[in-house]
């Protein structure tokens, strides 16, 4: 007896629903792809429901026509925006290192002349007669000079080393006869020098036994005292004792700041 369920219609019915299936399938894909949006604008929350919709309906065949290649649907992703190169950045200009400037002074005066020194503590070990003509006791930066008044201040330069002084003393006697007009105090000489100091003899050691050197000077204030407010003059000369009323003229030097 025949069966009630004839295969080939079965079979047909089969191939129908397989086909309405995959009609509904392609329907759904077409409809998720008109929904893309363009490059320039975001995607919208509907586009990845859609596609689960075209998941879900290809599983469906599947399992109807599972003889049937199975219809797949692509993951749609949103068009990638193109990218866009940034703007090239110069590079800062580096600044050219700033040249030290000189800067121009005025000053009393300026000159050169030899320099000794002297160590003036009033305990007779240096041929010293006692306290400095100003008061002072003798400290570093103080100077001996022949004429120029007492307090006078100023400042040597030797081999492009520099030390201030204040004028504390007269001196140096029978040497500034010979050009030495300058008596520095004992431990300045040793700077400039590349010597030491002696503390027991009052002298300055391993420099090499210099004891004259070639300085240049420069007056920066005149003292008010007594002496000559002018290129320095022997002890001799006697002008440590009178009033200068005509010193010289202010000049200007360049010096570095």
């Amino acid at each position: 007896m025949p069966s009630s369920l004839d295969p080939r219609k079965t079979a047909r019915k089969t191939r129908y629903a397989v086909a309405g299936l995959i009609g509904a399938g392609l329907l759904a894909s077409a409809a998720a792809v008109a929904a893309l949006p363009s490059a320039d604008h975001d995607v919208p929350a509907a586009v990845p429901a859609a596609g689960a919709r075209v998941a879900a309906v290809t599983e469906q065949v599947a399992a109807v026509a599972p003889e049937s290649a199975p219809v797949r649907a692509a993951a749609l992703k949103p068009a990638a925006a193109p990218e866009q190169a940034a703007p090239e950045q110069a590079a800062p200009e580096k600044a050219a290192p700033a040249k030290p400037q000189q800067v121009t002074k005025t000053v009393m005066l300026k000159g050169h002349t030899k320099a000794s020194y002297f160590w003036d503590d009033s305990s007779g070990r240096a041929g010293d007669t006692g306290l400095p003509a100003s008061g002072k006791p003798m400290q570093k930066g103080m100077i001996a000079s022949p004429s120029w008044p007492l307090f006078t201040e100023g400042y040597v330069i030797y081999k492009g080393k520099k030390a201030k002084f204040f004028v504390g003393d007269r001196g140096p006697g029978v040497p500034s006869s010979s050009g030495v007009m300058i008596d520095l105090d004992a431990k300045t000489f040793a700077d400039l020098t590349g010597g030491t100091f002696n503390p027991d003899t009052l002298g300055v050691d391993g420099n090499g036994g210099e004891g004259h050197i070639k300085v240049d000077y420069v007056i920066t204030k005149w003292g008010d005292g007594p002496g000559k407010k002018n290129h320095p003059v022997p002890f001799s000369a006697g002008a440590w004792n009178k009033r200068d009323s005509d010193p010289a003229k202010p000049v200007q030097i360049t010096v570095k700041p």
